[in-house]
């Protein structure tokens, strides 16, 4: 009897566990068609579907919670990131490349474990709004949208309108897949060399009904083989950034920042300053209008870039919209960057380039 007691207390607990735990599932798949001219030496055109990104890149996810009681929280996410055009993974081949993590959460703050966004990320999310897209910060600065450390422990918490946080990584990239913009080679955890493919991150950020201004300083550590000139754990890459937003009024916003690095993997130009600024306007409730202008900087050089994007965006839903972007770069000097953050398209040294592009975004 004392059994079926047991078995029945049992049976009637799994409704709450099942009702405490929350899973969801969701995405973002956005793809479209774009055009880039003056494409290296040959100055040809290119017209395809992007691999990498169109408004933002696509990707799919799980995350969840569970409630521990006493105001405690565990929380997970896996989120994988994957190229619209052929199927393929992206963020160097990984499964799960975009956050692969777990934590807790309580009214002090939340401690994360696993792979996830360093500090820069939460910095730069509203006041870099063209950042993850075709035309935007992406194209110049690799670094921006790949604000992601493997191996990471994280603290992030929020008292008021005043949000502090820090990551600390023991080997920031793991990947091994050919060079990229997310892929490193730089896996750290290496006995014997305590800093090499290290990465830290310190936020300091503050939000009030109408704006919000962020400061943030991140060190990535190199290592032996590492890509990106980071070969040896004596080189760094150390930048900071300070920026802002504005809600202007009702349906407009604005939001301006400047980023500098220093960069131990390029010798011959260590120093680099980004600057922007953009401005977006509800025109109707169901289209918006967002332009953004960059200039990028290269210390004791002639090296320089100014991008310039416009974008309009018609949401049929709040799931569902179609866009149509246009984005202009000028460089000086030797510089080649490309309009686009998609591969495969560079200007040709101190050269311009004009890009366009219509997508369509739907987010489950």
């Amino acid at each position: 009897m004392n059994y079926k007691h047991i078995a029945l207390g049992c049976l009637v607990a799994l409704p709450t566990v099942a009702f405490a735990q929350s899973v969801t599932l969701y995405g973002v798949v956005d793809t479209g068609v774009d055009y880039v001219n003056h494409v290296g030496a040959a100055q040809n055109s290119v017209v395809r579907e992007p691999s990498l990104t169109g408004m933002v890149p696509s990707r799919w996810g799980l995350r969840g919670s569970e409630d521990l009681g006493g105001g405690l929280t565990a929380k997970f996410a896996l989120e994988s990131g994957f190229s619209t055009d052929s199927g393929s993974l992206m963020y160097g081949n990984r499964l799960f490349g975009r956050q692969a993590w777990v934590g807790l959460s309580g009214p002090w703050g939340e401690v994360a474990f696993g792979r996830q966004y360093t500090m820069m990320f939460w910095a730069l999310l509203d006041s870099d709004l063209m950042g993850p897209s075709a035309f935007g910060s992406a194209a110049l600065d690799y670094t921006i949208p790949n604000s992601r450390a493997d191996n990471a422990v994280s603290y992030r918490g929020k008292f008021g309108g005043l949000t502090v946080g820090g990551t600390y990584s023991f080997g920031r990239d793991a990947a091994v897949a050919p060079p990229s913009p997310s892929s490193a080679n730089c896996a750290g955890e290496t006995a014997g060399d305590a800093r090499a493919c290290r990465e830290w991150s310190a936020l300091l950020m503050y939000e009030a009904s109408g704006f919000g201004v962020a400061a943030v300083y991140e060190s990535t550590r190199g290592g032996p083989g590492a890509f990106g000139g980071l070969t040896s754990s004596a080189k760094s890459d150390n930048r900071l950034s300070l920026s802002g937003y504005w809600l202007i009024s009702d349906g407009a916003k604005a939001g301006a920042g400047w980023l500098r690095h220093n960069n131990d993997g390029m010798p011959a130009t260590p120093r680099s300053d980004l600057f922007w600024t953009y401005l977006s306007y509800d025109i109707t409730p169901a289209f918006n209008l967002a332009g953004q202008v960059y200039y990028q900087k290269y210390r004791n050089s002639d090296n320089k870039a100014w991008l310039y994007v416009m974008r309009g965006t018609y949401s049929f839903t709040k799931r569902t919209a179609v866009y149509a972007t246009a984005g202009f770069v000028d460089n000086g000097g030797q510089l080649a960057q490309s309009v686009s953050a998609n591969p495969g398209a560079p200007a040709a040294p101190g050269g311009t380039q004009l890009g366009a592009m219509i997508g369509i975004r739907h987010t489950f």
